[in-house]
């Protein structure tokens, strides 16, 4: 039995798009032709059950940034719902969803633009205790000093500027920063991929470790499959917005579906492999436009597998094996399953 059937999810997003309208010149308005969009997002239903830590990638320009962005409510959804714990937070108001906002926090990318340098760590931790009225103003030091321990820095630096710490210091305030409102939801965007490969290791082993003292659920968002299949039960796989294949993270990179989860990971470098090795196969083309996007399954203009069904049918997420859900006409390795 898939260990998902019998628990609830804590955070779901269903059925949601992004879309951004792409800028008209004179003469399209002359002529009045019709508005074109970006697609960056268009997904059924995807579940993040309590606890668990979520792995998406797939490759840049996908449409993983843009999801996060929607779940915390920094791009407004064009459709669908983002429900936490049975709420839909699309569908509150401007002043609802800042009382919320402390429910799902974000860890950013880069740890050089996401922190203010004219403010100290102090004030940036302050300022997010004392807007949310997290605790007493007496006690909001104290909760700052626990705060910046917790992700293992020195109280004694909270009244530094952010210009004076190294950039896997700087994401560690990020984190500590996420975790001031005491957070059910985290999401970590890309955290250590702005960050030399010695210091990745420590940021991810503190999120584990969080995460486990916590009780947290993450949304690790990274294009590193090595990093995903070391900090994450389970896996989503991500093409021109749409996810294409998702289940534990073991059985799918062990046994994937789907030809584009397989050429990724046939194409991610190996920790085990000699130096100056051939690398594995490459996924032939250009990623498409997401502006004009490919009729059928979104994949079919790169896939090898590709038939005519595939260029006309969208195919739908099904679960294909216990717990494993696959996007695809001509799934790989069922065929002595069946």
């Amino acid at each position: 039995m898939n260990e998902t059937e019998n628990r609830t999810p804590l955070l779901r997003v269903e059925d949601l798009s992004v879309r951004f309208p792409i800028k008209q010149g004179i003469l399209d308005a002359v002529r009045r032709r019709e508005k074109t969009y970006l697609t960056a997002v268009d997904l059924g239903p995807l579940d993040i059950y309590p606890g668990d830590t979520l792995g998406l990638v797939g490759e840049s320009g996908c449409g993983k940034s843009s999801l996060a962005r929607a779940i915390v409510g920094l791009y407004r959804p064009t459709g669908g719902k983002v429900i936490l714990s049975g709420v839909d937070l699309t569908g509150l108001s401007k002043k609802e969803r800042r009382a919320s906002c402390g429910d799902i926090q974000m860890v950013f990318q880069d740890p050089y633009s996401s922190l203010n340098p004219r403010m100290s760590v102090r004030a940036v931790l302050r300022e997010e205790l004392t807007q949310h009225r997290v605790c007493p103003p007496a006690e909001i030091d104290g909760r700052i000093a626990r705060l910046l321990e917790m992700v293992g820095l020195s109280a004694q630096l909270a009244d530094r500027l952010p210009a004076s710490f190294s950039g896997g210091q700087r994401q560690r305030i990020g984190i500590a920063r996420a975790l001031a409102l005491n957070p059910q939801v985290v999401i970590a965007d890309e955290p250590v991929s702005a960050l030399d490969v010695s210091i990745q290791a420590q940021v991810i082993n503190l999120l584990i470790d969080l995460q486990k003292q916590l009780g947290l659920t993450l949304l690790f968002i990274s294009h590193d499959l090595q990093v995903v299949r070391y900090i994450s039960n389970r896996v989503a796989v991500m093409y021109l917005g749409k996810i294409l294949e998702m289940g534990e993270a073991d059985e799918l990179f062990d046994r994937p579906l789907h030809p584009y989860t397989d050429i990724l990971l046939k194409a991610a470098p190996r920790m085990d492999s000699e130096p100056g090795a051939a690398q594995g196969e490459v996924i032939h083309g250009d990623l498409p436009s997401p502006i004009h996007l490919p009729s059928g399954c979104r994949f079919h203009p790169r896939c090898p597998y590709a038939t005519a069904e595939c260029s006309r049918v969208q195919p739908e997420l099904q679960e294909l094996r216990p717990g494993h859900l696959c996007a695809c006409h001509h799934p790989l390795g069922l065929e002595g399953e069946r």
